[in-house]
C-alpha cells in the first residue's frame, strides 16, 4: 500500500477544496447519511457538515495516517473515519450520498468498484465524484518521459500511469443505468508560491508510486531532475507560478 503524508497532501489545502465546493454545491438531495471515499485527513468533512448540518458522516480511506489525522482534527459528533480500501469496502446499510473527491484516478477498476457500491445506494440517492483529468498537463509529460530515462525506467516501469477520465465517461456510464446525470469539466488556475511550487503540489499526491518505487539511492537524483524540469515547464512569473489543473465532475442521482 502507498504510504501517504498528510502534511504534505494539505500544503494546499485551500485550492484542493475548491473542486469539492464545487461538487457539493451540485447536489440536489438532502442527505441524512453520508460516505466520504477516500477522505483523506478529514478537512473537507466540515463542508459537508455546514451543507448539511444534521446528516451523519463516515469518512473511509485507506491511509491509517490520514485517518488518524481526520480523527484528530475533527470534533464532530456524528462523524467517523475508518480505515478501508474502496475497492473491498461494502457498507452496512444503504447511504443517501456516497461522494469522492479525487480518489478514483488511483482505482484500476474504478468503474467496476462505483457499479457495486451504487447498489449501496439508497432509493431517491446521490453518487457525486470528482477526479483529476490532466492527462495531457505538461508536469504528467515531464514525469513520464523522466521516468522513462535511466536509471530510472527499469524500476518505474510498473508504474501505472493515471488514465485519461473524461466528464463524458462518467455522464455515459451513469445514464446507462437509469441515473440522472450532471456531468461537466472545470480547468482551475491555481497561482503558487515558492521556489518549486509545482513539485511540491504533485508531491501531494502524483508522484508518489514513483517515488515509492525507486530505490533510495535513486530517489534524491529524481527529484532534482524532475524540480529543473517542472521549473521549465512552468515559468515563474514575478506574481508566481500558474498551474492549470482540470478536473471532471459527476453527480448521479437515482430516480
Amino acid at each position: 500500500m502507498a504510504v501517504w503524508d498528510p502534511a504534505r497532501y494539505l500544503q494546499f489545502a485551500d485550492d484542493r477544496a475548491r473542486p469539492f465546493l464545487d461538487l457539493i454545491a451540485q447536489i440536489p438531495t438532502n442527505p441524512t447519511t453520508i460516505v466520504d471515499l477516500g477522505c483523506g485527513p478529514g478537512h473537507l468533512t466540515k463542508h459537508l457538515r455546514a451543507q448539511w448540518p444534521s446528516a451523519e458522516i463516515l469518512g473511509i480511506d485507506e491511509s491509517a495516517a490520514m485517518v488518524d489525522r481526520a480523527i484528530t482534527d475533527n470534533f464532530d459528533p456524528r462523524a467517523n473515519f475508518d480505515v478501508a480500501d474502496v475497492v473491498e469496502w461494502a457498507p452496512h446499510r444503504p447511504y443517501d450520498l456516497m461522494i469522492s473527491n479525487a480518489m478514483f484516478q488511483w482505482v484500476p477498476d474504478q468503474f467496476g468498484v462505483i457499479d457495486r457500491l451504487l447498489g449501496h445506494l439508497s432509493d431517491g440517492g446521490a453518487f457525486a465524484i470528482q477526479v483529476p483529468n490532466g492527462h495531457d498537463a505538461p508536469f504528467r509529460t515531464v514525469l513520464a518521459e523522466l521516468a522513462a530515462t535511466e536509471p530510472f525506467a527499469e524500476s518505474l516501469s510498473d508504474v501505472r500511469p493515471f488514465p485519461r477520465l473524461d466528464a463524458e465517461d462518467y455522464l455515459r456510464f451513469f445514464f446507462d443505468r437509469g441515473f440522472r446525470v450532471n456531468a461537466w469539466e472545470t480547468t482551475y488556475l491555481h497561482v503558487l508560491a515558492g521556489d518549486d511550487p509545482v513539485f511540491d503540489w504533485i508531491a501531494g499526491g502524483g508522484i508518489r508510486p514513483y517515488i515509492q518505487a525507486l530505490p533510495a539511492d535513486l530517489r534524491e537524483q529524481f527529484v532534482t531532475e524532475l524540480k529543473r524540469r517542472l521549473a521549465e515547464a512552468y515559468p515563474r512569473h514575478e506574481w508566481g507560478t500558474l498551474l492549470p489543473f482540470r478536473r471532471a465532475f459527476a453527480v448521479a442521482t437515482r430516480h
